[in-house]
């Protein structure tokens, strides 16, 4: 199967034409890894972190799902989608670990790989904003697609 770049249309950027592709259910799961410091561990309470700005991990929820639903408008060449559901779970692992998933769907000509990226690594940047305060040793570590589902093939990140 010969592989090439679909967003460059002779020699120049160009938005991919969906216009006669067959609308299908699709989805996709990102997650986005953040490592906070040892020393933040005395106020993290039921698994949530409560600031002056408010709780950490509600908000960055919030603010995973808004930023799933612009993803057009941030990333130049994305369509704009109309989502069926954008959800996100954020996990305080072993050590300090933030594991934050984020789940995109829709019924369209093109995937949510994007949205579930985007929804995902701006969580994460919520939670270094929000923590910032305390540390600035507070590292994302790792933004990757787990799934998706629909179009012309299915992807599990094993």
């Amino acid at each position: 199967m010969s592989r090439e770049f679909t967003h460059i249309d002779k020699d120049k950027p160009a938005m991919v034409d969906v216009g006669d592709k067959s609308e299908t259910k699709r989805s996709a799961i990102a997650v986005s890894h953040v490592q906070l410091p040892d020393d933040m561990a005395k106020y993290v309470h039921d698994g949530e972190i409560k600031t002056l700005k408010g709780p950490v991990f509600q908000t960055a929820i919030i603010a995973g799902i808004q930023a799933a639903k612009r993803t057009w408008e941030l990333i130049p060449m994305c369509h704009q989608l109309n989502l069926n559901k954008v959800s996100i779970d954020i996990k305080l692992k072993e050590n300090l670990l933030v594991e934050i998933q984020c789940e995109a769907k829709c019924s369209g000509k093109t995937g949510v790989e994007m949205e579930a990226l985007t929804g995902a690594s701006i969580a994460a940047l919520t939670v270094y904003d929000m923590c910032k305060a305390f540390s600035q040793n507070i590292s994302i570590k790792e933004t990757k697609l787990l799934k998706k589902t629909g179009g012309k093939s299915d992807y599990t990140n094993s």
